[in-house]
């Protein structure tokens, strides 16, 4: 098994910054993919970014240029760098891990853009 634990939410101004972590811990060998999706109230769960293995990364287009995903494997974690918030980015963020073909998921951490 494979546990996901994210850290870094919380409220923020327009314009301000964040960073989200997300830690994998359990039977971690075999990291492949690693990134992020979020869920605004009301709304399904959409893409923000991934980071392969190889650190290629992709984004989503409302997110690119504001927004950087990094990878650290010596501790399994997965970052995600985020600047110029603005309130459509209010969402929970959720990273996920994918581990020798098999999907996980984290908790979520609120993210909370407001003046």
């Amino acid at each position: 098994q494979v546990q996901l634990v994210e850290s870094g939410g919380g409220l923020v101004q327009p314009g301000g910054s964040l960073r989200l972590s997300c830690a994998a811990s359990g039977t971690i060998f075999g990291v492949n993919v690693m990134g992020w999706y979020r869920q605004a109230p009301g709304k399904e769960r959409d893409f923000v970014a991934t980071i392969n293995s190889d650190f290629s990364t992709n984004y989503a287009d409302s997110v690119k240029g504001r927004f950087t995903i990094s990878r650290d494997n010596a501790k399994s974690t997965v970052y995600l760098q985020m600047s110029s918030l603005q309130p459509e980015d209010t969402a929970v963020y959720f990273c996920y891990v994918t581990v020798l073909g098999s999907v996980y998921w984290g908790q979520g951490t609120q993210v909370t853009v407001s003046s």
